[in-house]
């Protein structure tokens, strides 16, 4: 098994070095970061091995995760460009970095996965969305890529021209799910409840939700009438998100992300 590395180690990059630890061995990865002080403590947290430089991260690995915020990418790759060589698996976290603008950076015949997860799996509970040329990659190689994010939740290839509807999909909407949630609760602590508990009712709720989507394989419309009693309270309240505009909140909030991820 070929090294994985890390550059990078915010919440994104230790998320999927957490969960690379359930599927491969300490032994299997190395990280770098920007300052001593993280690379002690992810150390002391993995015992992970780390790099004096994301230049020798680049050399002694064979896949890459690029885990830097897209403003950083033109300083990083920079200082790793000429490490890298065709042999590498190269697996980009930027939103709006394509696969040919960032071969335009590193090398026309350099090997680019775009990956994008979102901040769920911290917890294992995340969904990543994985676009590359197929054909550039073996299957063993494909096998690893999938495995590492799969430890982190689950993965779905796309095509790359899907992967900013990625982003809005599930990238960006965990905040958008967190105030949905922050409301419910709110709804709940205007009615007696205590902030505590009103929190542990609404976030179950929607996680529960979510789980009937992914496990009935059922029409969110579908489950959303089975919720729905003729002339009952939850009848009034969809009625009423639908007069204050819910879906085209949500639908204005999806625009909105996707028109930044085409300006990055």
């Amino acid at each position: 098994m070929a090294k994985i590395g890390f550059i990078g180690m915010g919440n994104m990059g230790t998320a999927i070095l957490f969960g690379a630890l359930k599927v491969f061995s300490k032994d299997e990865i190395l990280f770098c970061a920007k300052t001593m002080e993280t690379k002690r403590r992810i150390y002391e947290k993995t015992g992970v091995e780390y790099t004096d430089s994301n230049a020798e991260c680049a050399n002694k690995c064979r896949y890459l995760i690029l885990a830097v915020k897209p403003q950083y990418y033109e300083e990083v790759i920079k200082g790793i460009r000429y490490m890298l060589t065709p042999e590498h698996v190269i697996i980009s976290l930027a939103p709006g970095k394509t696969i040919e603008e960032l071969k335009l950076e590193i090398g026309k015949d350099r090997r680019i996965v775009r990956a994008m997860p979102n901040t769920p799996a911290m917890i294992g509970e995340g969904m990543t969305g994985l676009s590359c040329r197929k054909e550039e990659f073996s299957d063993v190689e494909l096998t690893v890529v999938e495995k590492l994010f799969r430890a982190c939740g689950n993965v779905e290839f796309v095509s790359e021209s899907l992967m900013d509807a990625v982003v809005c999909a599930s990238g960006s909407s965990p905040a958008f799910a967190y105030l949905f949630i922050e409301a419910l609760a709110d709804g709940a602590v205007r009615s007696g409840m205590s902030r505590k508990q009103a929190y542990i009712f609404a976030a179950q709720a929607v996680k529960g939700a979510a789980a009937m989507v992914l496990e009935t394989g059922e029409h969110p419309g579908e489950l959303k009438d089975k919720v729905c009693s003729p002339a009952g309270t939850t009848i009034e309240g969809v009625a009423a998100l639908e007069e204050y505009g819910m879906r085209s909140a949500v639908l204005k909030a999806s625009e909105a992300v996707l028109k930044k991820c085409r300006e990055m």
